[in-house]
């Protein structure tokens, strides 16, 4: 019978411990957002990952030139990169982005894509309203409707070295190595 309101005190007590958190918690200012009715006053971090977006210039130009290698990257196949091969002005075969596809709903918000794309012609943005009622929603196209690669910028000609003819590339004094291509000569280390 000892043993029965010793073990009735004990559990009282931990129920009054418990209740004293929920009371003390209950009485303190409210710290909630008013999500849908102050909208515009809720602060969401930078670092935030919401959504892909591909960027485009106001020329409506991108910068993906549909190597695939986000596509590769991805752990669990959200992207899908479509792409035709075209013969350009000087007979030259180039990869042209036709659709580049994100599925959002399969999205672990990872950033592999954006990490690994070596022209940057993808980025996360801190938009976070991703809710929809049908899954085809979250099948999304990137590319903009009419928008191309941004075409290269011709660089000026590089002043010639009176050490090196005009079509040569400027050499160092290390090894024979070119400055245009820091260790090209992979055995050296």
């Amino acid at each position: 019978m000892a043993n029965y309101f010793s073990n009735f005190f004990h559990a009282l007590k931990s129920l009054l411990i418990g209740m004293k958190t929920t009371l003390k918690i209950f009485f303190r200012k409210k710290t909630t957002e008013r999500y849908p009715e102050k909208r515009g006053r809720l602060h969401v971090s930078e670092r935030y990952r919401g959504r892909l977006e591909m960027i485009h210039t106001p020329d409506n130009h991108h910068f993906c030139v549909a190597c695939g290698i986000c596509q590769m990257n991805c752990p669990n196949g959200t992207l899908n990169v479509e792409s035709r091969m075209e013969t350009d002005a000087q007979g030259r075969k180039t990869r042209v982005l036709t659709a580049y596809r994100y599925d959002l709903g399969r999205c672990l918000f990872c950033e592999l894509c954006v990490r690994s794309c070596p022209h940057h012609a993808i980025r996360f943005t801190n938009a976070y309203e991703n809710a929809v009622f049908t899954r085809a929603k979250l099948l999304l196209t990137l590319n903009r409707p009419g928008s191309s690669l941004k075409p290269k910028e011709e660089s000026p000609a590089a002043p010639a070295t009176p050490d090196a003819p005009s079509g040569d590339a400027p050499r160092t004094a290390e090894a024979g190595k070119t400055a245009a291509s820091p260790g090209a000569n992979p055995t050296e280390r």
